[in-house]
């Protein structure tokens, strides 16, 4: 009989209090935050660190192993189309709503440090949530598209809703613009809106209803006679339910079977008369829903950061107990030098999003200058598409970390790299938001902007041994205003072949200088030198973006 008591058994990596355990998120909230806000918010930031491994961890992994299911009758055949979602979802709706994630931001009890405050909350929550972060990101967006464009009716009813710490009141939206037609091409939407009994109503089918059980939703459509283009669009905002519970002249053909965000409910479905509110008057509707996108793509870029942080603090925990060629894994200069150089990753992440939060903050309070205004729009779709992408690859090495063990569904770690993945599609594709980035550049000086706030970080930084990165950074720069400017002088078709690698250019310059502002200060304040080994790594990771000036 085999001695079972002498078996082998790895134990598997646990996780403490998440903001306790995060240096990178309580060292930047010291260093930007005056000290009264940070006495103020620490506390429940504390708190939420420790739910994020304790009740909130175990609703998302209770939620993923109950996906939502479909029922289009009911038992007599009637019609029904109910989506029936997991016990631990619905917990998970109210949490948020007592956490007050999306409420924050609109009470601005901190003025423009309010956003800053709610990404720390939802970068804690994120990665522990079974992505209810995306109906979040969207009820978020929801509430600046109304709070800017919407009506005293929808102010004082949808708008109090979305923002309220009340789970008995608050809602969530749905951000419905995938069609078969465009994808991400939204210029060929094809719903229609037709003005039937002094109401319009919406006729079209959406591809792709992430938060499909939410109560309300922002839609595009194209009212009748209305031109082609993105100039004939207008935004809608509709219910989904009528006061009785029935769907709102909405039919529900299937949820998506998908690679990842198993416990979100995605559907398509087709809207055939579904009534809907005009929101801002007829037309400029793209310019309307990038109100939302503008928040909706922080949002995606937070649970990048989010996702990353956790396997970061799993994999260092693991390589604590984990013993291999007689010798602990964080006695390993290989697996050490391999965690480091996810970590410095990772942080420059954290700098791009932090910083873009910090500036819609001050956007939203006024407090922006024309100058800070110009960068968030350029700064957006790079920080969005970069940190998906870092995500990734990040969470693909996270995996090998583990060995085996990383590749085992029930260990959860699997879940991680799957649920990462939907983070480059959400809210525009990669090469989506690289035109984005050359069409802001083009039609503003945002590009000039961002490079004068890059150089005046790195002025200021007094430091001999963190200035010696500075050379780094501003040759970067200068290679890619050299290139942009013999990329403008040559065809179009050159300049977009080239958007991708300028916008990572762009992102890993300005995290460049983020970090570096970081490193210095941790150093003076902490005594802590991990951010200047991240800064080094980051700027000696090369070669930077290769940008196609065309033959040789």
């Amino acid at each position: 009989m085999r001695d079972t008591e002498r078996e082998f058994f790895q134990n598997g990596p646990t996780l403490g209090n998440q903001y306790d355990d995060d240096p990178v998120l309580r060292y930047y909230l010291a260093r930007i935050l005056p000290e009264s806000v940070l006495v103020d918010i620490e506390p429940d930031l504390r708190r939420l660190g420790e739910r994020a491994v304790t009740d909130v961890l175990h609703l998302g992994n209770a939620a993923e192993a109950s996906p939502p299911r479909h029922i289009p009758y009911d038992a007599w055949g009637k019609r029904v189309d109910y989506i029936e979602v997991s016990d631990a979802w619905k917990e998970l709706d109210r949490i948020s709503a007592k956490e007050k994630l999306v409420r924050i931001a609109y009470e601005r009890r901190h003025g423009s440090f309010s956003r800053i405050h709610q990404f720390a909350r939802v970068y804690l929550f994120s990665a522990s949530s079974a992505s209810y972060t995306c109906p979040l990101a969207m009820t978020d967006g929801a509430a600046r598209a109304i709070e800017l464009y919407g009506d005293e009716t929808l102010k004082n009813s949808a708008f109090k809703r979305l923002t309220s710490s009340d789970p008995r009141e608050f809602w969530t939206s749905g951000q419905w613009m995938t069609e078969r037609t465009g994808g991400s091409d939204v210029s060929r939407v094809s719903t229609v809106a037709r003005l039937e009994g002094g109401t319009y109503r919406l006729y079209g089918t959406k591809c792709f209803t992430s938060a499909a059980t939410s109560q309300m939703a922002m839609t595009l459509a194209r009212i009748e006679g209305a031109p082609e283009g993105n100039k004939g669009l207008s935004l809608f905002y509709l219910e989904l339910r009528d006061p009785e519970g029935n769907l709102n002249n909405i039919f529900v053909h299937r949820l998506k079977d998908k690679l990842g965000t198993k416990a979100l409910p995605t559907a398509e479905l087709t809207l055939n008369g579904t009534s809907a509110i005009l929101v801002g008057g007829e037309g400029d509707g793209i310019k309307k829903i990038s109100a939302i996108l503008n928040i909706t793509r922080l949002w995606n870029a937070c649970g990048a950061i989010s996702l990353m942080r956790r396997g970061i603090a799993l994999a260092e925990n693991y390589a604590s107990k984990r013993e291999a060629f007689g010798r602990l894994l964080t006695e390993s200069p290989l697996h050490v030098e391999t965690l480091t150089s996810i970590e410095a990753e990772f942080r420059g992440a954290f700098s791009l999003i932090f910083r873009a939060a910090e500036l819609l903050g001050k956007e939203e309070t006024g407090e922006a200058t024309a100058e800070e205004s110009a960068i968030l729009r350029l700064l957006t779709p790079i920080v969005k598409l970069y940190t998906a992408k870092q995500a990734i690859a990040a969470l693909g090495e996270t995996i090998e970390c583990f060995g085996g063990a990383g590749y085992i569904e029930d260990t959860g770690i699997p879940r991680l790299l799957r649920d990462g993945h939907v983070l480059s599609i959400w809210e525009g594709t990669t090469n989506v938001l690289s035109l984005d980035v050359l069409q802001v550049m083009q039609k503003s000086d945002a590009l000039r902007f961002l490079f004068a706030d890059i150089e005046r970080r790195i002025a200021g930084i007094n430091s001999p041994e963190v200035r010696e990165m500075t050379p780094v950074i501003r040759n970067a720069m200068s290679r890619l205003a050299k290139s942009l400017e013999i990329l403008s002088g040559n065809s179009s078709e050159l300049l977009e072949m080239n958007a991708r690698s300028i916008s990572y250019g762009l992102a890993r310059v300005y995290a460049a200088s983020l970090l570096l502002a970081e490193a210095e200060w941790n150093i003076e304040m902490r005594n802590d030198r991990k951010a200047f080994t991240a800064v080094k790594r980051w700027c000696a990771a090369g070669p930077w973006p290769f940008i196609n000036t065309g033959p040789c």
